[in-house]
């Protein structure tokens, strides 16, 4: 018990340590006006026709240096804008956004452990003051790679094999990126312990055989130990070229120590291993634990290792005197109870980070992993060899062709009824629930481990009976959602062109179905300034009153509509004669809590301000900045 303390107390000092070392405060406030800034790192997203560019400028008033990530359109693009260049630029910063809605995706927590202190747009033509020097060398030749990549093969097959080799996938198409995740594939679009178990494993094999050619070497040296250094180089190596993410790191550190492993006749693959694995990581990337990359890595890997130490499994799967068809027939069952043992694994952590998991994706998976595996990264790898004496064109038409099956496939398996399944936010109880579960089934053996399957059982019982809130609000007031009980239909205030305020409203409520506007809703009354209604809840009638616009509403008539409401909603601040029954969300309450999801049966607010404490990246929401201030 004091060694589990001790390690607890441990690990919060490592994380406490590395968010006051790597930690940016966000700029105080929105700014508009004329920057310079050094050009720190690059990355071209051609299938949204705009670059995104990492800057280290001076913050306006204070002088602090600050690093900044901006968006400019493909059409700048310019040789002397490389890493290293001085630009002056007119242009808008923004603090990094926090969750618009409890249970979504948390960027300004993101952008504190990457330094990050404001995000933002250009506005004007960038004026380049002193062109780039190219500090960053790899970051040049992987971008040159990319570029050479998109030029061999069109559309979405090039920005997928880009992301195979550089990481690079601002070159996929949005259909066929969400096609990717709706059938379960998208990790096949990060390069992560698929892709450098594949390089290293081919880079292993390979090397141990041309070794084993000379007798005279393998007779005085132990070759494994130099397949394993062979192995580890082209692993180090791919994990550069693919611009050193941290999924792509972690993973390059699990295969190091499996090299290791096997470079001293160890054990390959065992939980102790993977342990080392993930302590390492931890230890230097400590916020990765709450990240769904780190999550879903190591219980793919757990799911693996504990297969392969079940009995039962390893018996049924075990080599035996047969014919090919049956041994064809059991390999092929293996990867389909692998698949699934795998999807069934990630399918919490998929609804709890995401709100969404794909039903089919262990089918998907069965035909998905061996066609990039050992088709598609091997065409792509030969390609880029047989370009260099220019006789590339044949292997990337293969490429092309084995890419566009793998297209084929997501959008087949994603265009099925039923291939997703959306979940509204799951409470962190039932997430404990799973993984408790998902690790003593893991970790345990023999008949005990079944006990794991109690709490697995409970958090699947919870997540059926989820519910999603009546009412959603962001956190500038402006986005408000009404979720429609019974069909589960999304009932919004304004019409929003953004993909980014839909897919937080549909997944934080759980629904797929377009959504309709509230003032078409029927029982709604609405006006130029508010829209009123009425839902039924618990038995009971709830009245609530939302504002429209900002237009001076005479007081003594908002007044009286407040006293007859039970909730008043409004993206502005409402005077104190405004008093409803129960709540009034207004701007001076959203300025404190963030986005708010509202229930109106048990008469309970839950609010982004809840699940933040006292860390550095929380903040009041933008609609408590005021006045945007102006850089010279």
């Amino acid at each position: 018990m004091i060694a589990c303390s001790l390690l607890v107390m441990a690990g919060c000092l490592v994380v406490w340590a590395r968010s006051e070392t790597v930690g940016q405060p966000a700029i105080a406030r929105p700014l508009f006006g004329t920057f310079t800034a050094r050009v720190l790192a690059i990355e071209e997203q051609p299938a949204l026709k705009r670059d995104r560019r990492i800057l280290a400028l001076r913050e306006p008033g204070t002088g602090r240096p600050i690093k900044v990530r901006v968006n400019l359109p493909a059409s700048a693009r310019a040789p002397a804008l490389s890493t290293g260049a001085i630009i002056r630029f007119r242009g808008r910063l923004m603090p990094p956004a926090p969750p618009m809605l409890p249970g979504a995706y948390d960027f300004a927590r993101a952008a504190w452990f990457a330094g990050i202190s404001a995000t933002g747009a250009v506005l004007s033509p960038v004026e380049v003051l002193s062109p780039g020097a190219g500090d960053d060398w790899l970051g040049e030749q992987r971008m040159r790679l990319s570029r050479h990549i998109a030029a061999s093969l069109e559309g979405s097959a090039g920005g997928i094999a880009s992301a195979l080799v550089t990481g690079d996938m601002g070159g996929i198409g949005k259909a066929e990126a969400q096609a990717m995740r709706d059938a379960g594939l998208a990790h096949l679009l990060s390069i992560s312990g698929l892709h450098v178990s594949a390089v290293v494993g081919a880079v292993y094999i390979l090397a141990l055989r041309l070794l084993a050619l000379s007798p005279a070497l393998a007779l005085r040296v132990r070759l494994p130990v130099l397949a394993s250094a062979s192995g580890a180089l082209a692993g180090v190596g791919y994990t550069l070229l693919s611009g050193s993410q941290v999924p792509t790191i972690r993973s390059c550190v699990s295969a190091l120590l499996v090299l290791a492993a096997l470079a001293m006749g160890r054990e390959a693959l065992s939980m102790r291993l993977l342990a080392a694995a993930a302590f390492i990581v931890l230890l230097i990337w400590p916020e990765s634990i709450v990240g769904a990359s780190f999550q879903m890595s190591f219980a793919a890997v757990v799911v693996l290792i504990a297969l392969g130490n079940a009995v039962p499994i390893r018996h049924w799967f075990s080599a035996r005197d047969e014919a090919l068809p049956f041994k064809a027939l059991r390999s092929l069952s293996l990867i389909l109870v692998t698949g699934v043992a795998i999807e069934l694994a990630l399918m919490p952590i998929g609804l709890y980070h995401f709100h969404r998991a794909g039903l089919y994706g262990s089918i998907a998976n069965v035909v998905a992993i061996p066609l990039t595996t050992f088709l598609v990264m091997p065409l792509v790898g030969a390609a880029l060899l047989f370009d260099i004496v220019g006789a590339g064109s044949p292997v990337w038409w293969l490429a092309g062709i084995a890419i566009d099956l793998l297209i084929g496939l997501a959008r087949f398996i994603a265009s099925r009824p039923g291939a997703v399944s959306m979940a509204p936010t799951m409470g962190g109880w039932q997430f404990l629930l799973f993984v408790t579960g998902g690790l003593w089934l893991g970790l345990w053996h023999g008949k005990a481990r079944l006990w794991g399957l109690l709490p697995v059982a409970s958090g699947f019982i919870g997540l059926l009976l989820l519910t999603p809130p009546d009412i959603v609000v962001s956190g500038d007031g402006r986005q408000v959602a009404l979720i429609d009980g019974p069909g589960r239909r999304l009932v919004m205030l304004r019409d929003s062109s953004s993909d980014y305020v839909l897919d937080n409203l549909m997944e934080v409520a759980g629904v797929q179905s377009k959504p309709v506007l509230l003032a078409e809703w029927p029982g709604t009354r609405c006006n130029p300034d508010f829209c009123a209604l009425m839902l039924e809840r618990g038995g009971k009638a709830r009245h609530i009153l939302i504002a429209r616009g900002r237009d001076i509403v005479p007081e003594d008539t908002l007044a009286r509509a407040c006293r007859g409401a039970d909730l008043v909603i409004a993206g502005r601040r409402l005077p104190r004669s405004c008093r409803p029954t129960w709540l009034k969300a207004d701007r001076n309450m959203l300025s404190r809590t963030g986005g708010v999801a509202i229930d109106l049966e048990h008469r309970t607010v839950h609010s982004v301000a809840d699940a933040q404490g006292d860390h550095g990246w929380w903040r009041s929401p933008p609609l408590s900045y005021g006045v945007i201030a102006k850089a010279r």
